[in-house]
């Protein structure tokens, strides 16, 4: 058992950060908005996390828990800031054109990244102090906030503020016609889902022990869509699923890879096409499951099949 923990461990607590990443990629889509700025924020958190842990903090290890959730604060108030000044104006756009808009900013931040030296160019910073012996143990952190992040956003669609989101989404001219105003709710929407990713990315700074500017790129945006894409797009356990699926994938495809007497063009694909494949899951997915895996009927489909029996 020990062994088993020791090898996957990092993998469940992976598995658990991409299922809030989906989340704060949700967000938005539940106000219509197709945005692909959660690298972005989640990079920028991680950034926070790294630079007061190793640059003003200066607190060996072990990291104490109190400094780390005061570092997902700090992150999340300063994403969320960002969130509102981005998001007011770039959320004028719609559909392909808002996504080329999130895309462009995740790039300035990357770029900003690889050219400050605060953030340490593009090396990165190294030695983040770690505030648990060994990964398994985050999942005191991790899974706590999956569930109130899961909570939070299952509350959010039952009250007038969610409905609001779905109305937009639904027909936007029709929910301003009746006195739903579209540009603060489509803010408060991608404001929520930025705070969500900066404070995912300071526990991931942490986790990880080094962060760079390859955490917040345009292939995190694809993978990130991935997973809500093919989860489910109409509920949030569909971003949940397929963020703990996807993270997981690549791992399934390297075990597969190493099976004895593959091809060796296969194994490599296997190994180094994962971006291939997800693009290849979205085009598939898209096509046969345009609403994901979970979809708000499947879920009453099986309430009724269970109060049935």
């Amino acid at each position: 058992m020990n062994d088993f923990v020791s090898t996957y461990g990092f993998l469940f607590v992976s598995m658990i950060l991409g299922a809030m990443l989906g989340l704060s990629l949700y967000l938005p889509l539940m106000a219509g908005q197709l945005s692909l700025a959660s690298p972005g924020f989640y990079a920028l958190g991680g950034y926070v996390a790294a630079i007061l842990s190793t640059k003003v903090f200066q607190v060996k290890e072990p990291f104490p828990i109190a400094l780390l959730l005061l570092e997902m604060l700090i992150a999340g108030i300063i994403c969320g800031l960002l969130g509102v000044i981005v998001g007011v104006p770039a959320l004028r756009l719609r559909g392909i054109y808002l996504a080329i808009a999130t895309i462009a900013f995740v790039e300035i931040l990357r770029v900003l990244a690889l050219n400050l030296d605060v953030t340490g160019g593009a090396v990165g910073i190294f030695g983040i102090p770690q505030p648990f012996q060994s990964p398994i143990e985050y999942l005191w952190i991790v899974l706590p906030l999956l569930l109130i992040s899961m909570a939070f956003v299952y509350r959010l669609e039952k009250i007038r503020v969610g409905r609001a989101f779905i109305a937009i989404r639904e027909d936007e001219l029709a929910a301003d016609s009746m006195g739903i105003n579209p540009t603060y709710y489509k803010a408060l929407a991608f404001t929520l889902g930025a705070i969500l990713a900066g404070v995912v990315g300071a526990i991931s700074a942490h986790f990880l022990n080094t962060w760079n500017a390859r955490q917040g790129t345009f292939d995190a945006s694809i993978i990130y869509l991935t997973f809500v894409l093919i989860g489910g797009s109409r509920t949030f356990l569909g971003p949940v699923l397929g963020g703990m699926v996807f993270t997981a994938l690549p791992e399934i495809l390297r075990a597969i890879a190493d099976t004895p007497g593959l091809p060796v063009w296969l194994a490599q694909f296997l190994r180094d096409g994962r971006l291939i494949i997800f693009g290849l899951l979205i085009v598939i997915g898209t096509r046969f499951f345009p609403q994901g895996l979970v979809t708000p009927q499947l879920l009453k489909r099986r309430s009724r099949s269970q109060a049935n029996r």
